[in-house]
């Protein structure tokens, strides 16, 4: 085989004509033979040749003057140091609490360069870093297999954390034309790996759009783009290290638009200027910074011209993800394997898709589930919580679920409830049931462990099974939460779902709720570790600790040592409120029959295929209602849409203006629901004064009227990994004033909310792309050529804007989504410039297990050309002969007609002067297709 086939770079020279076109490339033909030149290979952080030079030359001027200046007080900074720019070090010390010194650094052999430290206690640009010939590992051979390429990546000089594995296999595999699968582990043992089920290519990808390079030594692989050239990922620009509990992968990044990587609060857009984000389940109050309830190792990177791609780091190991201004980022991880899936879209709502399509797409929620749900710790009692429910219905304000926290309970236990205060709970369930409501209750996984010997069926049977998380020593392990100490059930172990099932089917038949809500589950402890602490060792220890919240793996939760069925906690701990959710929406599979509804608080990748989640326990704050928007679009990219913030906040008391501004945001959060804590005033709709209660209860409804379109969203989430709330740089990636943007959000393509979100205001200014934007309430048109548009939001008012070309399914509102299913539709059209648009409706029963898979369900496209409407039936079942359109609105008719014919048959029409055309008492049942035509 030539040089010119293989797929090593050799030399200094070819691997800076890796950014021509004539780069050796390693692409989807060809074999892979092993490299025989042993040439070394300075990454490509050197930067270009001239340019360096230059800055180089200066850098050293600027620099010897300086020390001219102050009397060189220290020893000469390598000239190799002073070829890294500022924004190019990558950090050799990233421990915290230690004040690096320059024989700190230098024992590791990085460079040791002094700058300012930033304001505000900051992390800036770090003082030790890595230098251009750190030694990293060497690409030994490289073989090709049926999928792509295996190789053996071998480290000649020990970094400096314990137990360096010298030896590593990498596998690459192109699964298909835009999705990459690189895996790298140690080629001699086994290591720990996330027990995701994953989709196993079955041939290599024909046409991929991305090509992969290889640098030999030091090894890295170069991603590109084949449309665009565009280099995705360079992994040349700092060392690999993979010791046995300490894995760090650094790359440069082709732009700084980035998001995901949760769970964190702040901007849906990530600071690039040397921000740390930790992934490890931890409960504390949303705040900047801090690790939260779960954790997401994925992110999405918008690229100059309008592309998107996505990485995703398939390990479940406490993890930190360093982003610098380069732009460039480090993953650092302390335990499993560097497993990475890369997504290519091209665009971003492609990559999303294609992300689901590895992890699993979110399940399809009941019907239901979209309504408004009402909750507080604090009712007291169940006449209390049934005195609310009485208060709404009397107020017609829409309701669909009511809600119980842990006071309902006995002691705090779970499967119990207060047979005091709680004596009436069964009756008030079976009300519900009654007038089309539902009732869903909450559930902690530690398992009071104090009561007498057989007085306690859930910790004496979990007990006798062996079900709970065990200490080092084989004994349970005992930490304390609500209802004082406890055992902690370990979801790892397939007998404990079964034992949670018994455990439910026991409660239900004395209280037949319909929902679970499964808090606590990161999991939290209000001991650190537990009871006895943790012991001396390395998983409670760890040579590196991620910058968690306590400095300590154990800090609020188990320890990393405790024991379970599949592995050590160290190991499963960011995936405990994923296995409870699955054993969870199991049960109620298994005991209702129908669709589950579960929502948590802890959340790991492939989450959506059995829960949804909140935002936790956030505060009553005008900041904590803008922190809600980046927060559900970020779990909108995690494949999560049913997501939603405490409305009106959950600690701290509200005010009437907060509440109603954010009622009327949460009526557009796809997860709805208002929950406060005990010992503040209440806050559900009821309780206000009668203009708020009455904008409360307008955005309900307007929320219930568009329900049909909003099932329809979860419907193309649950078929292809579809985003239902979506930011706006999703549908607009090539204007770039969008990317930043995290105050407004769409519903699907076509349904910009834009809300208020400061006090003491009456309009908002938001931003409206490029197009014609219809007002969902009169129809009237605006036509933007992209630019920030003042409108006026009085109190009772909340922006709602329908984009052009769509057609949204609306329906009649009621006050529970069973009584609106049964109202005529309204279809709502907003022609494009060009006078069409499209839309379409999925309807089954609203609860029934997989009916999209059975075929029981109704599928309608709706269509606008040439002034003529049509409605075609693609797929009919029978719940939607029940069903009929009773109204046509079309938003944008240039002229008035002079008549318009339904199925050919004149029919009566209303015209208005913002040139909205409206056919009523159509009367047509939705398994009918029909057409409407105006002339």
């Amino acid at each position: 085989m030539s040089r010119g086939n293989t797929c090593i770079t050799r030399t200094m020279k070819s691997y800076q004509k890796l950014t021509q076109p004539s780069a050796c490339r390693l692409e989807e033909e060809g074999a892979a033979p092993a490299p025989t030149s042993h040439g070394k290979l300075a990454p490509c952080w050197v930067g270009s040749g001239l340019l360096v030079a230059a800055v180089l030359l200066s850098a050293v001027t600027v620099w010897v003057l300086q020390q001219v200046s102050v009397g060189w007080p220290r020893p000469t900074v390598p000239p190799k140091c002073l070829l890294v720019p500022e924004s190019h070090r990558f950090d050799c010390y990233p421990e915290r609490h230690v004040v690096v010194t320059q024989q700190l650094c230098e024992s590791r052999g990085c460079c040791f360069i002094e700058s300012p430290p930033p304001a505000g206690g900051k992390r800036g640009v770090p003082w030790c870093f890595y230098p251009p010939d750190f030694p990293s590992y060497t690409l030994e051979s490289l073989n090709q297999t049926a999928l792509g390429m295996v190789g053996l990546l071998v480290r000649r000089e020990k970094a400096y954390y314990p137990r360096d594995i010298e030896v590593l296999r990498l596998d690459v595999e192109f699964e298909t034309d835009t999705r990459l699968h690189i895996k790298i582990t140690d080629a001699a043992n086994p290591r720990y790996e996330v027990p995701l089920e994953v989709p196993r290519a079955m041939k290599k990808a024909e046409n991929p759009i991305y090509s992969l390079d290889f640098s030999w030594d030091p090894f890295g692989v170069v991603l590109r783009r084949r449309a665009t050239g565009m280099v995705l990922l360079n992994t040349t620009v700092a060392p690999l290290i993979f010791a046995d509990q300490f894995l760090q992968i650094s790359t440069s990044l082709p732009s700084k638009f980035l998001y995901g990587l949760g769970e964190h609060r702040g901007p849906l857009l990530h600071s690039m200027d040397w921000s740390t984000l930790t992934l490890w389940a931890r409960d504390v109050s949303p705040t900047e910074s801090f690790n939260l309830y779960g954790a997401h190792p994925f992110y999405l990177l918008m690229e100059e011209g309008g592309d998107a791609h996505g990485v995703f780091l398939l390990n479940s190991n406490a993890m930190e993800v360093a982003l610098q201004p380069a732009p460039g980022l480090t993953w650092r991880t302390i335990g499993g394997v560097l497993d990475f899936y890369i997504f290519l879209g091209p665009d971003p709502n492609m990559v999303i898709q294609q992300y689901q399509q590895v992890i699993g797409f979110p399940a399809m929620p009941p019907f239901w589930a979209l309504g408004f749900h009402l909750c507080r710790w604090g009712y007291g009692s169940s006449n209390e919580t049934w005195q609310t429910v009485r208060a709404m219905r009397n107020y017609q304000i829409p309701q669909d679920a009511q809600w119980n926290d842990i006071d309902y309970m006995d002691g705090y236990r779970d499967f119990t409830f207060d047979s005091q205060k709680f004596a009436s709970l069964p009756s008030l369930v079976e009300d519900l049931h009654k007038h089309g409501q539902h009732y869903v209750m909450i559930l902690d996984p530690g398992i009071s462990s104090t009561n007498p010997n057989g007085s306690y069926w859930p910790f004496d049977e979990g007990l006798r099974r062996g079900l709970f998380l065990n200490t080092t020593q084989g004994q349970t392990l005992i930490g304390q939460v609500w209802p004082g100490f406890t055992a902690f059930a370990d979801f790892s172990n397939p007998d404990t779902h079964q034992w949670w099932l018994e455990n439910l089917q026991r409660f239900h038949a004395h209280v037949p709720f319909d929902g679970l809500w499964i808090d606590m589950n990161e999991p939290s402890n209000f001991m650190d570790g537990s009871e006895e602490g943790c012991p001396p060792g390395e998983l409670d220890s760890p040579p590196y600790t991620p910058a968690v919240l306590g400095d300590s793996l154990s800090a609020k939760t188990v320890c990393a040592s405790a024991k379970q069925k599949a592995s050590v906690h160290y190991n499963l701990h960011n995936l405990y409120g994923l296995m409870e959710a699955k054993a969870t929406a199991s049960a109620l599979i298994q005991i209702r029959g129908k669709r589950p509804f579960v929502i948590s608080r802890s959340t790991f990748s492939s989450q959506g295929r059995y829960s949804g989640h909140w935002l936790g326990d956030n505060r009553s704050q005008w900041k904590d209602m803008y922190y809600s928007i980046p927060g559900l679009l970020s779990f909108s990219l995690f494949g999560i849409p049913l997501v939603g913030a405490d409305i009106c906040g959950f600690s701290g008391s509200t005010s009437e203006e907060l509440c109603t501004r954010w009622m009327q945001l949460g009526a557009f959060y796809p997860f709805a629901r208002n929950h406060n804590t005990q010992n503040e005033k209440a806050q559900d709709p009821t309780v206000f004064s009668p203009a708020a209660r009455t904008a409360m209860k307008d955005v309900l409804l307007t929320r219930y009227s568009l329900l049909p379109f909003l099932y329809t969203l979860f419907h193309r989430a649950h078929l292809q990994g579809d985003t239902v709330a979506r930011p706006l740089f999703f549908e607009f990636p090539q204007d770039v004033t969008t990317l930043g943007l995290d105050r407004q959000f769409l519903w699907g393509r076509s349904l910009l909310v834009t809300p208020v979100l400061d006090p003491g205001v009456d309009s908002v200014t938001g931003y409206v792309p490029r197009g014609t934007w219809y007002d969902f309430y009169t129809g009237s048109s605006m036509n933007s050529s992209g630019e920030m548009v003042k409108m006026s939001a009085p109190l009772d008012h909340l922006n709602l804007h329908i984009r052009e070309g769509a057609i949204l399914p609306t329906q009649k509102p009621g006050t529970t989504s069973e009584a609106t299913r049964r109202n005529p539709l309204c279809l709502i059209v907003a022609l494009s410039s060009s006078d069409t648009a499209w839309g379409d409706l999925f309807w089954d029963d609203g609860e029934s297990l997989d009916t999209f898979e059975q075929g029981s369900y109704s599928y309608v496209v709706f269509n606008v050309t040439q002034n003529v409407f049509t409605s075609t039936i693609l797929h009919a079942s029978a719940e939607a002969t029940e069903v009929t359109i009773g109204t046509l609105s079309i938003l944008g008719v240039q002229e008035p007609p002079s008549k318009v014919l339904l199925n050919g048959q004149e029919k009566p029409f209303s015209y208005l002067d913002n040139q909205v055309l409206t056919v009523s008492d159509l009367g047509l049942s939705l398994n009918q297709g029909f057409s409407v035509q105006w002339l």
